[in-house]
């Protein structure tokens, strides 16, 4: 965790004395604090975040994406009657009206205003939390229905790219640097035979089928602000990943760990599956949130989407299983490669459900 000092606190348009600055949070990528002042007996509170270049290679960029969404976004809300300081974040600019800062060790500051009576969580407390994250991510969808995506930055470049995924992990496969390949040849061959799912989806977008969209490419319960009040998600945060994309993939991820009966690294297979319950909890709050500005095609692809975000996943997980654990962090042997065994069977219980997935989706997007 970095330290704060001075330069970083004297940089931005802070409101009154500094008091203190804890670490704050749950995120791995940044280093987020939560910083206090003092006015005239008026204490604001801000977050204060050191963004990971590592993993951002270019800040300026990725500023230029949340700046653009959350002015955005601040339009929108107000033209709906809401209140902007709690719907969306508001950056804190620099004093030289930047919205960032780089400190003498090269380092990217930035800072919002923080969220007060708010909260997020790591984990479901109960289903109404996992359906407000559905409506406040559809919503966020829905706001962001005409905002020209093309004009924002890739920040990771082939995120949702399956078919880029999918040449990756043949190539890692054929490559075998670990010596593992020949031990793992039935989830090999489960990744081979759907190489049809890997196009799909980024065929039809490039086919003009499915529309771009600004996306999130994160969409945790965690990155909601649920309020401590009314227990109504109020607002989506950590916009470090909003990028151009396809909505069904927004879903789809959401589904892959929200829906699943079991945890990402769960061994016993037995207890893995797609939970119908909660996929049309989540579906039924998505397409609330989105009011509207899902395409019929969207619509349609909504259950391929949760199969292909879940296909890529444990790709991705196998992937890194045969290039010898770089990527993800592992706690143990083979954590990766039962990583991606959960992901290959909820994809192909999704499989198996895809008939009772499309009928729920019906049931509430084409329902007028």
């Amino acid at each position: 965790m970095a330290e704060i000092r001075p330069e970083v606190i004297d940089a931005f348009q802070f409101q009154g004395t500094y008091m203190e600055g804890i670490p704050y949070g749950s995120g791995h990528i940044n280093d987020t604090f939560r910083v206090t002042f003092e006015e005239n007996g008026t204490t604001r509170r801000y977050i204060l975040q050191r963004m990971n270049k590592t993993i951002f290679l270019h800040p300026e960029e990725l500023m230029e994406n949340v700046t653009g969404v959350t002015q955005w976004l601040r339009k929108k809300i107000l033209e709906k009657g809401g209140n902007p300081e709690r719907e969306t974040l508001n950056l804190v600019p620099t004093k030289e009206d930047k919205n960032f800062f780089v400190d003498q060790a090269g380092d990217y500051w930035r800072a919002y205003i923080f969220i007060e009576g708010a909260a997020t969580y790591d984990l479901v407390q109960n289903k109404e939390d996992f359906y407000q994250s559905a409506v406040a991510f559809g919503h966020f969808q829905g706001l962001l229905a005409d905002y020209p995506a093309q004009t924002l930055h890739e920040t990771i470049v082939n995120f949702h790219n399956t078919v880029d995924r999918f040449a990756k992990f043949k190539k890692a496969a054929a490559e075998d640097v670990m010596g593992r390949a020949k031990d793992v040849q039935k989830e090999i061959q489960f990744v081979l035979d759907r190489e049809a799912l890997a196009h799909t989806l980024c065929d039809m977008q490039a086919e003009g089928k499915l529309p771009l969209r600004v996306t999130h490419n994160d969409t945790k319960l965690n990155n909601i602000m649920i309020d401590d009040e009314t227990r109504k998600a109020i607002c989506v945060i950590d916009l470090d990943t909003v990028m151009p994309g396809l909505a069904v993939n927004d879903f789809g991820d959401s589904i892959r760990f929200g829906a699943s009966t079991a945890e990402e690294d769960e061994r016993d297979l037995s207890k893995v599956s797609c939970s119908m319950e909660l996929f049309e909890l989540y579906t039924k709050g998505f397409i609330e949130g989105c009011q509207g500005s899902l395409t019929e095609a969207e619509l349609e692809m909504l259950p391929v989407g949760a199969m292909t975000m879940t296909y890529e996943c444990g790709m991705r997980f196998l992937t890194d299983y045969l290039e010898g654990d770089h990527y993800f962090k592992v706690h143990r042997d083979g954590h990766n490669l039962d990583r991606a065994r959960t992901q290959f069977t909820l994809v192909k219980d999704m499989e198996e459900k895809l008939e009772t997935m499309n009928a729920i989706v019906k049931k509430y997007g084409f329902s007028k």
